[in-house]
């Protein structure tokens, strides 16, 4: 995306833009961008157009605030901050132990992806999965890790059954090599799964609500 909607978009922000509308004329907008007034009126009319915020146009002022796209752009930004300032060769994850839904057990042990497992991970892993919940403030985290190319674990067929792509980002739990995986198009919700060659509960003395750390490799 062009700095420059990154840069408006930033400032739109700082004025509260994100979580409500904002009254604000094109002479303070142009202020806060150190641009003048008409030059501010077209960045609103360009960050209109890109989608980025939308406009309720009032009796005396304007109001805007950032579309969900806009806040999404600059997730991206902070997140690519947070890389320089802060990340090395992890990412800490922070969250609590909770129960899964059972299916990741299913999942995880059909033989195409056991394989692939084996191969790519190094280990072939425990018929199940380990649930974190994942902290709040570690949500934009995840972001980060979906963002760095992971291992793909190919999709099959099997007695009639497709099977998608699932991406596997190696991790590790108190030294325990892991990983965390997710299906290819999905979307991380709050919980993550983990697989790990064994029974991570049992071998960590885990339960449910219990804190954990996992750093994942990036």
């Amino acid at each position: 995306m062009d700095e420059k909607y990154v840069f408006a978009l930033r400032k739109i922000a700082l004025l509260g833009g994100i979580d409500d509308y904002i009254a604000v004329s094109s002479r303070e907008l142009g202020d806060a961008l150190d641009m003048s007034q008409q030059s501010a009126s077209k960045r609103i009319l360009e960050l209109l157009e890109e989608e980025l915020i939308v406009r309720d146009l009032g009796a005396r002022r304007q109001r805007i605030k950032l579309t969900p796209r806009g806040v999404e752009e600059l997730k991206k930004e902070y997140n690519e901050y947070r890389r320089i300032f802060e990340l090395t060769d992890h990412i800490s994850i922070h969250g609590k132990v909770v129960e899964g839904m059972g299916e990741g057990g299913y999942y995880i042990c059909q033989q195409g992806y056991m394989d692939q497992f084996e191969k790519k991970l190094g280990f072939k892993p425990f018929e199940g999965t380990f649930n974190v919940a994942v902290d709040k403030n570690d949500m934009g985290k995840l972001d980060i890790i979906r963002g760095t190319s992971g291992q793909l674990i190919e999709g099959f067929t099997s007695e009639g059954r497709s099977f998608g792509n699932v991406i596997a980002y190696k991790a590790s739990i108190k030294n325990i090599e892991c990983a965390i995986v997710v299906p290819e198009r999905s979307h991380y919700a709050d919980v993550i799964e983990i697989i790990c060659q064994y029974h991570l509960r049992r071998t960590l003395s885990l339960g449910n609500g219990d804190t954990v750390e996992v750093k994942v490799n990036i």
